[in-house]
């Protein structure tokens, strides 16, 4: 009897092994260079690999017929790094009861490293379902057997054997920056490489870009210790968008989890992505900052039972998501479709598998969870002892690099500000808007400022955490940019083309007298005074400070507070902002607060405050005062006001440096004035200070110190309006050199 082709296909299929997971070039048994392939896919009938050929793109495929642990897995020798791949997996098409298997959609290996192509285009074909049936309200029970490899891109199979260096991502050789110490800049790889002018234009939107003297240069200078890159994980472009012609601008669309996104990759996708990525790690280590993935493990680009087929869901879907009630359809805690069953045993093990290997392989040094709240479920309810968070917290390699959450989702109970445990830190979106109101003139007593310029004790306080716990921020990538935020009083969102029915309209922002810009100088010098006000607050205040990238000079997106489709000139960063003479000073104060910052441990605390008078007669860690100078009452907190006096204490810190040394201080005195008129503060006499010196003055657009800035304790400074001045306390007979 002779051989058919696929008993010879068979024939070159060796059993392979279950582990590790994905596609692992090694060598096999007897010596033989190949690749082994294992894929989980629970309650499939059986899964095919399946090899294309470059020079016509034809496809082989192979039946993996080794299933250990519903882990199909096979070696096939010769079988080479920079082949691409992908999986066909067979089994029932039940839609009624979750099951959505079609052997006619090829599918992304979830543990594929790189990924060739990109989803430009979705059409009919890459849907497992009839998508353009007759019956919309059916369309997804009806099984589309068109072929979708034509249309979607394929797994690539690199070797993860080749690196030019030793251990590069030895501790040694990490910046390892203590989390008081941090200052985050949140950035987005492409749109902060693609308008530089100092970047080789072939390297514009990069990994390499990023890496580029130009592009460290500007870093450096600003002083920041983490770039926290918006999502780098292989994504797909949403079917709403591409009919638009418009694309997925951020990346919250991830449908690969260990691959970098090939978009951004200068050097090629057959592998080369990943050389580059390590390269722009190596980079940024060398120039002392760490990198911070932004991760999307909440939900995948599939979306519900409406969208396309393209990896998981074509693999087990019941296994992956969670279903509904009605499990032909999802359970949607992220508002974007669906939701990852974390806790499955096989899902949690991606996420993880992941999460390792973009620390230990790629050299990252933490992680920012997107709707993280969504991963701390349970069942239903988010749950702080829920799997996901319990291997995390026992993990050896997870437990050390940094972890933030965004802590909540869009799910009943979601909001979980300051309830997630020790080990972690959240972003604290009650800073963003307290400041925000503060500013705006919308707080009815400065309660919760005092709170949120403290570090937040009253949401952090617990557990052994920390002040640094608290991600500080006032804008981020979904929002207004910081020079919208004083620009407009309502978002315009008209060239995402849903109608400026997108994005939130809880801006909490102010446009100081005219919607958008405006040639008025009066409103111009405003708003250029309250982005003064708004990163001097941010970076003298307790826990981490987070930036924008762009925000330190003036980047505006037009008004624009939900730029995630906006792959063009309203996304990218406005280089040119950085040498026009109207943004410099902006620049200029950012850096010299971060200097400021990074050199004096009172505004980093590791500990939160005390409020308690060290001494008879001493003072307290923590001083606030009225607008009168006095200090403040419990009464005091719960009137209105616009005006009050922070005393951070240099003398009181609760710390000792590597040699068991007391770590001592300046004092600081940071006044904050929000009213439309000019007031005067009487500043605090002994025992807070003798004399001030004043350091910044933000109604003023530069900073230099101007003679006679010295003020007696307990006279009356004048305060600007709207303005935030920063003075060094003074004991008798001090020196003061320059500071800053």
């Amino acid at each position: 009897m002779s051989r058919t082709p696929q008993d010879e296909r068979r024939a070159q299929v060796w059993p392979g092994r279950p582990q590790p997971l994905g596609a692992r070039f090694h060598t096999g048994p007897g010596g033989t260079e190949g690749t082994n392939f294992a894929l989980w896919a629970g309650g499939a009938e059986g899964v095919e690999v399946c090899l294309f050929d470059d020079a016509t793109d034809h496809e082989t495929r192979y039946p993996l017929e080794e299933v250990t642990h519903e882990i199909w897995h096979g070696f096939l020798p010769g079988v080479r790094p920079g082949t691409r791949y992908g999986y066909r997996v067979h089994g029932p098409w039940n839609p009624a009861a979750g099951a959505r298997w079609n052997p006619a959609k090829l599918l992304l290996d979830p543990y594929a490293r790189a990924v060739d192509g990109e989803f430009a285009a979705l059409p009919p074909e890459v849907y497992g379902h009839a998508r353009d049936w007759h019956r919309q309200d059916a369309a997804d029970t009806v099984r589309d057997d068109r072929d979708s490899a034509p249309y979607v891109p394929k797994g690539v199979i690199t070797d993860d054997r080749e690196t030019p260096w030793t251990d590069p991502w030895a501790d040694d050789r990490r910046p390892k920056t203590p989390w008081a110490d941090s200052i985050v800049y949140e950035l987005h790889v492409r749109g902060f490489t693609r308008r530089h002018p100092g970047i080789p234009p072939a390297l514009r939107g990069t990994y390499a870009g990023l890496a580029h003297p130009a592009a460290l240069d500007h870093l450096t200078s600003l002083g920041v210790t983490a770039v926290e890159l918006l999502p780098v994980h292989q994504f797909a472009h949403e079917d709403h968008l591409l009919r638009r012609g418009l694309r997925d601008y951020w990346g919250y669309n991830s449908i690969g989890y260990f691959a970098p996104h090939a978009g951004y990759a200068a050097t090629g996708t057959r592998g080369q992505q990943v050389g580059e990525f390590k390269n722009m790690v190596a980079a940024l280590h060398a120039a002392g900052i760490e990198v911070i993935l932004d991760v999307v493990y909440n939900h995948t680009a599939e979306a519900d039972e409406r969208g396309p087929t393209l990896s998981l869901r074509g693999i087990a879907n019941p296994g992956y998501y969670r279903l509904a009630d009605n499990p032909r359809h999802y359970t949607d805690y992220t508002g974007c479709g669906n939701t990852l069953h974390v806790v499955q045993p096989q899902v949690l093990r991606l996420i993880t598998d992941s999460l390792r290997y973009w620390v230990q392989e790629m050299g990252v040094d933490g992680f920012r969870f997107d709707l993280a709240a969504a991963l701390a479920r349970s069942m239903h309810d988010v749950d702080m002892l829920s799997p996901f968070l319990a291997v995390i917290a026992q993990d050896p390699v997870l437990r050390r690099v940094k972890l933030i959450a965004e802590p909540w989702d869009i799910g009943s109970g979601g909001y979980q500000v300051g309830a997630f445990p020790p080990l972690w830190t959240e972003w604290n979106d009650r800073y963003r808007d307290t400041v925000r109101d503060y500013w705006r003139g919308a707080l009815p007593d400065v309660r919760d400022l005092g709170s949120r310029l403290a570090g937040s004790s009253d949401l952090y306080a617990w557990g052994g955490r920390h002040p640094y716990a608290s991600v500080n921020f006032v804008t981020a990538h979904d929002g207004f940019t910081l020079r919208d935020l004083v620009s407009y009083d309502r978002k315009h969102n008209e060239a995402n083309g849903e109608d400026n029915r997108d994005g939130t309209d809880d801006n909490r922002s102010w446009n100081c007298g005219a919607e958008g810009e405006t040639d008025d100088k009066e409103i111009t010098a405003l708003r250029r005074r309250q982005l003064r006000n708004l990163i001097s607050t941010l970076l003298l205040s307790t826990g981490v400070p987070m930036l924008v990238a762009g925000d330190e000079m003036g980047r505006t997106q037009r008004g624009n507070n939900n730029a995630y489709c906006q792959d063009n000139e309203l996304g990218w960063l406005d280089w040119s902002l950085a040498r026009d003479p109207a943004w410099r000073p902006l620049l200029d104060l950012t850096r010299r607060l971060i200097r400021l910052r990074r050199t004096h441990p009172v505004l980093r605390r590791r500990a939160f405050f005390s409020g308690r008078r060290h001494g008879p007669g001493g003072m307290r860690d923590l001083g606030w005062f009225t607008a009168d100078g006095a200090e403040m009452t419990e009464g005091d907190w719960h009137r209105p006001s616009r005006t009050l006096g922070m005393f951070l204490s240099g003398r009181d810190i609760p710390q000792r440096d590597p040699q068991g040394r007391p770590v001592t201080d300046d004092s600081f005195l940071v006044l904050l004035h929000a009213g439309a008129e000019p007031a005067t503060f009487p500043l605090p006499g002994p025992p807070w200070a003798h004399a001030y010196e004043l350091l910044v003055d933000t109604s003023r657009e530069e900073q230099a110190t101007p003679p006679g800035s010295h003020h007696d304790g307990g006279t009356a400074l004048r305060l600007p309006a709207r303005s935030l001045l920063l003075l060094r306390a003074l004991p008798p007979g001090a020196d003061t050199p320059p500071i800053g």
